[in-house]
């Protein structure tokens, strides 16, 4: 918003000569102009802080829909695990954001690669950052890592998920985040010297929030292996069920409500006028940006849904949901961007994404027991590439202005640089990630820390692990545990 300026020079030839103290009195006025526009600005701060607030407060409910969607994917025998995981990821996520975190992703100014600055929030709030920017990025942050949990759910041992939550939003993801979103970092578009003339356009993260989490959770799967009996001798897929079709419906219905925080709420403001006196203004590209939104997750689970009764003959709701996911995750790069009739064809080719990355997973016998890899990683690999398709000019300079010369989208004239940094972006997340959670996973199983021993994964870990299971149907079930009470537990040896 402007500011209000006064001169109480200029003013004062216009007060006539028939007033006693020109001077004093165009001081006077100009004063008051002057507390009016401080009024004014300190009401601009409130509202955008407020706005940030409130995404933040939708961001972190995505925590609970993550929660009941890996509750109702797993068997029943492995609830209680995957809740406290997801909880885990929550309280170790945000100390060790706390700590190190932001600062290596928004600590300025630094250099190209990480930040350097406001370690444990020191000189914050600052011109820069208010305590509300700082909760909006531990949202995102933990987010990312309760994307791996789903990735090795029903099999990894406790101390590894303490481990790599730890890691990933203490490191790798921040490192992540500073090349792409701070000013400082060196593919941002917000850096003064463009990557390619155009910088990497991921408005809200479909390669830093979903390809991380998404190919950190690649390795995690893969390094341990499939879980007991998801694959017969010759090899040939079998279907291990998660429990509560339910809990999968919550979860995703929570998620799409929290997309709303995710995608929208990376404005970070809302008042913000293009024009001054228009009707149209930054709250008009949140809006346009929700609207893509949810036509992007529409169109993908209504493609899922088809796709997945021609291919296997049933109306999966499950399949269905994870479509609809599918498509946010593919649109979060670009939501801010592109038309809305663009937001079909993200979302149409995000479920084709999904479906085919699934067939890939079964050829190899990957095991992914929320399909996480395929979903955030392949769909979110889709969503970089459609964005440096599909981004418009006009879009593209209100939500980044100050360069006109800024590449855009390939299809809509813009020329080839945003495509060029974009696969450029998608090889560095996969190179960094590779680089970090790979070989912490491939450690971590040497060490006997990953997977949990073949007696307590076919027992279920709630029994072996949390003391009984989620569900208690009887009054004495806690008291009958058949022979297997808890135990103290070792380091679990290779299976």
């Amino acid at each position: 918003m402007g500011t209000i300026t006064c001169s109480a020079a200029q003013l004062a030839q216009f007060l006539g000569a028939n007033t006693t103290d020109p001077a004093g009195a165009a001081a006077y006025i100009c004063d008051q102009f002057s507390a009016i526009s401080k009024k004014f600005s300190d009401t601009t701060y409130a509202v955008d802080s407020t706005y940030l607030l409130f995404s933040a407060y939708l961001v972190f409910s995505m925590q609970l829909g993550f929660a009941m969607l890996c509750a109702g994917s797993v068997r029943a025998k492995n609830t209680m695990n995957i809740m406290l995981t997801n909880v885990l990821d929550a309280a170790a996520g945000g100390l060790f954001y706390y700590l190190f975190g932001f600062a290596f992703a928004f600590g300025g100014p630094s250099n190209g690669f990480i930040g350097r600055h406001n370690f444990a929030l020191k000189s914050i709030p600052s011109s820069n950052f208010d305590y509300s920017y700082f909760l909006y990025q531990w949202a995102f942050a933990i987010a990312a890592a309760g994307i791996t949990s789903g990735s090795i759910a029903e099999r990894t041992q406790f101390i590894a998920y303490l481990i790599y939550s730890s890691f990933l939003t203490g490191f790798v993801y921040p490192v992540v985040s500073h090349w792409f979103w701070s000013a400082d970092g060196w593919a941002s578009a917000s850096n003064p010297y463009l990557l390619f003339g155009s910088g990497v356009i991921d408005f809200a993260g479909s390669g830093v929030v979903h390809m991380v989490g998404g190919v950190a959770g690649l390795y995690g799967a893969w390094i341990e292996g499939p879980r007991i009996g998801r694959f017969d001798h010759s090899g040939r897929s079998v279907a291990l069920r998660g429990h509560s079709a339910s809990l999968v419906v919550l979860g995703t219905f929570m998620l799409w409500f929290g997309w709303y925080g995710f995608n929208p709420g990376s404005f970070t403001k809302i008042l913000s006028p293009y024009q001054t006196g228009s009707y149209y203004g930054q709250w008009s590209a949140v809006g346009r940006t929700a609207v893509t939104t949810t036509i992007a997750g529409c169109t993908a689970a209504l493609t899922t849904l088809f796709g997945k009764r021609i291919l296997s003959g049933h109306w999966n709701v499950t399949d269905v949901c994870n479509g609809l996911l599918g498509g946010f995750a593919a649109i979060t790069a670009g939501c801010s961007v592109v038309e809305p009739w663009a937001a079909i064809i993200c979302g149409f080719v995000a479920a084709l994404v999904l479906i085919g990355c699934n067939k890939l997973a079964e050829w190899v016998q990957f095991d992914d027991p929320l399909e996480a890899a395929q979903l955030h990683g392949g769909c979110g690999a889709w969503g970089v590439i459609f964005t440096a398709l599909f981004a418009t000019k006009d879009y593209v300079q209100e939500v980044y202005p100050g360069r006109p010369d800024r590449g855009y989208g390939l299809f809509m004239g813009g020329g080839g640089s945003l495509l060029a940094a974009h696969v450029i972006q998608i090889l560095v997340i996969v190179g960094w990630v590779s680089a970090t959670m790979g070989p912490l996973f491939f450690v971590l199983r040497k060490l006997n820390l990953l997977r949990i021993s073949a007696e307590d994964e076919m027992a279920g870990m709630d029994l072996t692990r949390h003391g009984g299971f989620a569900y208690a149907y009887h009054d004495d079930d806690d008291a009958n545990k058949q022979g297997l009470p808890m135990k103290k537990i070792e380091p679990a040896a290779q299976i």
